[in-house]
């Protein structure tokens, strides 16, 4: 099987966290950095999807949120000859690796509990596209559904760091294991 192109989608506003939150800091990586981590470990690249300097932009426009990212991602793997992806949000940064090879094990399937995290085949990315520019349900579980992706449920509570306040509990949680 060959290993998919890993995409870290960090162009969101971080409206709830006040500033970029990518860019966060947590055990001395910032949230990006954890993202980039774990997809190395299943991905024979890794590449960052939205506004920071080295990232690939969203498609076909910035604004759209995930599925924005998630364009971009397919595009760039089927213009590198990578079949798949694995999409990852940089604001997860504890993922099981089991929950990852669940995904892997079929395409395209994404999380239940948070469908940002999800594995596609690059050949969707002209499907998505069109989504974008015609569909009223903008979402990615939506597009998911649409396509016929397998929902695959986390077997524990993911961390997802949407606010000053989650990354000061996944802290914690780091000083009390």
């Amino acid at each position: 099987m060959t290993r998919p192109l890993g995409a870290v989608l960090a162009g969101g506003r971080s409206s709830r966290f006040g500033t970029d939150k990518a860019q966060a800091v947590l055990e001395g990586r910032t949230l990006v950095d954890h993202a980039v981590a774990t997809l190395r470990r299943h991905c024979d690249e890794v590449v960052v999807i939205g506004k920071q300097a080295a990232g690939l932009p969203d498609l076909p426009r910035p604004g759209l949120g995930p599925l924005g990212g998630i364009a971009a991602a397919l595009d760039h793997a089927a213009t590198h000859d990578f079949r798949c992806v694995l999409t990852i949000g940089c604001d997860m940064p504890r993922l099981p690796d089991e929950l990852i090879e669940a995904l892997l094990h079929r395409g395209p399937a994404y999380c239940e509990d948070a469908p940002v995290l999800g594995h596609w085949s690059s050949a969707l990315g002209a499907h998505l596209l069109a989504h974008i520019e015609t569909a009223s349900n903008r979402s990615v579980r939506g597009w998911a559904e649409s396509v016929g992706a397998l929902p695959i449920r986390a077997a524990t509570s993911l961390a997802n760091v949407n606010t000053r306040d989650d990354l000061a509990a996944l802290e914690g949680d780091m000083l009390t294991a």
